[in-house]
């Protein structure tokens, strides 16, 4: 019935719990070698489903079996043939499944052992579920602390099990500093934050490959010796050639030394790495333009071009190696004018017209005979001619009239006459010119005018233009404009940003905004409690004046995002805490087992579960810092030995 959707009941996960559970008493149960078993437990499903209120007026319900290929609930109604006995199970009469009522208040599960079938009804759902995550909540202190000593009772856990007590240790805030080290051989995830450079040496010196180059590819301070230390000390080539890859990509600082150890590296791999470093002297980047190997010299080229004579210019122009050639034409013709013949000789044509001064007849047949693609990068060119800027303005491919509309050079009228496609949903890279501008509060006053929409979004990220295109661009037509305000500018007005937060609540570069901006309102934020908009309505609890029952009340809203920021507030109780374990939405069921009051019965019941769950509770950053050394402690290679 309808498209599948997550419903805002009991996960299906949690409900089965209540059929397959050992202890709990199955409501009825039908025995397996009857003739008529399977119409038998059709009548007996039917009949608890209709007295704990399964069936809603319409006859629609809640279903889940095992072998559904979209695990979780799907909305069915019966119909005049229905057979749920015969068709959910291995085969018929062995039924494996669990319904719901709409509201998730009332279940009735099937399943089948060696010789009966159990059928589980139970009501008062939420009831039930309230009074556990009250009794959880209530909990003592003296309860707590045997709560967390039983956690190391009984046998080793399995070696998965403390897999995922490695990685959610690793991503938990609060696991101290000292046992850091010792999850990084246990755990992917625990190179991802600064260590201390003891470990970080440890771990540059380790004798397995994959520690040393995973180190040096996430580790955020490693020094100029230690970089030197860990390059120069691989023997294996590939290793070597890899870890200075690493540097260069990093933009890595390295002594003078190791940088002239490397240039004279036996590997041409390793060589053409070094020619990449922003740190590399010049006289190196010269001698490695003039290197045997011809992805040495490619590799070289541009950094060395400025201090290169002529001779060693030349030999690059007429370089026996493609790339190498090419890269030098390119660099030559920056300052030269490119004729057509030498143009129609290169594979790197785009480049070419982009970046290059071109001679009148190569710039004139490219705009008029060129491919698309070309009279775009054309169209980019800013060395172009005016009248081939014209020509372009109204070329019949739209990518190339939009590349023509965002050059530097148009003044706003010529801009505004560019007939170009924009389209307000999608991308668009920063226009490198407008940036530049920043800082120039005129150019901002007059291009904060432009008719151009990704000019204005550009004029938008400076930090601080002047208060008069602050107020413009706050109220711009293209709301893409006000977000990059919010995102960007340190004086955006309060009352933009609420526009722009109850339609956008922050990106990946810039996840604060614009709820964290400094101008963000934070008083009178209590009027939105009842706002019949989500998103306004937890806004009430960043009021100074919300108190932990508004957070009570919220973390049993309707909306899913009101439930995720009041499971986010470090008021919420232990109770709320532990209701929200069982939400609908998986990101919230999380955040509640991440939430520092979540009752320590639960949790190391969590800690207990393979999987997702038992690394989901072990990056709460309540966790004892006795019980995290225990934890680790059981990590430790020796320990797994002993078992």
């Amino acid at each position: 019935m309808g498209d599948r959707r997550t419903e805002e009941v009991l996960p299906s996960p949690l409900a089965w719990r209540h059929v397959i559970d050992r202890e709990t008493e199955p409501t009825v149960t039908v025995a397996g070698d009857r003739p008529d078993l399977v119409a038998e437990l059709n009548a007996e499903w039917h009949r608890l489903a209709s007295e704990v209120g399964i069936l809603d007026g319409n006859g629609v319900f809640l279903i889940d079996f095992p072998d559904s290929r979209s695990p979780g609930w799907t909305r069915v109604r019966l119909t005049g043939d229905w057979d749920l006995s015969g068709a959910l199970g291995k085969r018929p009469g062995q039924p494996e499944f669990v319904t719901l009522s709409l509201d998730g208040d009332a279940m009735v599960g099937a399943t089948t052992e060696e010789h009966a079938v159990r059928l589980v009804a139970v009501d008062r759902l939420r009831e039930r579920r309230d009074e556990v995550a009250r009794a959880a909540g209530a909990e003592t202190p003296q309860e707590r602390a045997a709560t967390w000593a039983s956690l190391f009772e009984g046998p080793q856990p399995p070696r998965e099990l403390l897999e995922s007590w490695a990685n959610g240790l690793s991503l938990n805030p609060g696991t101290p500093r000292e046992l850091r080290p010792g999850l990084v051989e246990q755990s992917s995830y625990a190179i991802y934050g600064a260590l201390p450079t003891e470990t970080v040496d440890a771990l540059l010196d380790h004798p397995d490959w994959n520690l040393r180059m995973r180190a040096a590819e996430q580790q955020p301070n490693i020094t100029p010796e230690q970089w030197s230390r860990v390059i120069l000390g691989e023997q294996d080539e590939r290793q070597r050639w890899i870890l200075t890859m690493l540097a260069a990509d990093r933009w890595a600082e390295l002594p003078e030394a190791a940088c002239r150890a490397l240039a004279a590296d036996p590997s041409a791999r390793v060589r053409s790495e070094i020619a990449r470093l922003k740190c590399l002297p010049a006289d190196l980047s010269v001698a490695l333009a003039a290197d045997p190997d011809g992805g040495v010299r490619y590799a070289a080229c541009t950094a060395a071009w400025p201090h290169l004579d002529q001779p060693a210019r030349q030999a690059l122009l007429t370089d026996s190696h493609g790339i190498a050639r090419t890269r030098a034409l390119l660099l030559h013709h920056r300052e030269h004018p490119m004729p057509l013949s030498v143009f129609e000789t290169l594979d790197a044509k785009r480049d070419a017209l982009e970046t290059c001064l071109l001679e009148r007849d190569l710039a004139h047949h490219a705009a008029r005979h060129g491919e698309p693609s070309e009279r775009r990068s054309l169209a980019a060119n800013p060395r172009l001619a005016p009248d081939l800027i014209d020509l372009l303005a109204e070329d019949p491919d739209a990518h190339v009239r939009f590349a023509v509309s965002t050059r530097s050079d148009l003044t706003e009228e010529q801009r505004a006459a560019v007939h170009y496609d924009f389209d307000p949903g999608i991308h668009y890279f920063p226009l490198d010119w407008v940036v530049a501008l920043h800082e120039d509060q005129a150019a901002m006053r007059r291009l904060a005018l432009s008719s151009h929409p990704l000019v204005r979004r550009n004029v938008a990220r400076a930090p601080h233009p002047p208060p008069d295109v602050v107020e413009r661009l706050a109220h711009d037509e293209d709301r893409v404009v006000q977000l990059f305000l919010a995102e960007s500018c340190d004086d955006a007005p309060a009352d933009m940003l609420m526009r722009v937060w109850q339609w956008w609540d922050g990106s990946l570069t810039t996840p604060d905004r614009p709820r964290g901006h400094p101008n963000f309102p934070c008083h009178d934020l209590l009027r939105y409690a009842d706002d019949p908009h989500p998103r306004m309505r937890q806004l009430a609890l960043d009021d100074p004046q919300s108190t932990p029952e508004l957070v009570e009340r919220l973390s049993r809203d309707r909306s899913e995002e009101v439930r995720y920021r009041a499971v986010c507030d470090p008021r919420l109780s232990p109770v709320a805490a532990a209701w929200l374990l069982e939400d609908p939405h998986e990101h919230i069921r999380n955040a509640a087992a991440r939430h520092p009051h979540m009752p320590a019965g639960i949790l190391v019941r969590l800690l207990r579960q393979s999987g997702g769950s038992a690394e989901t509770a072990a990056r709460n950053p309540a966790l004892p810092a006795e019980v995290m050394r225990q934890m680790v402690e059981l990590l430790s290679p020796s320990a797994t030995a002993a078992d």
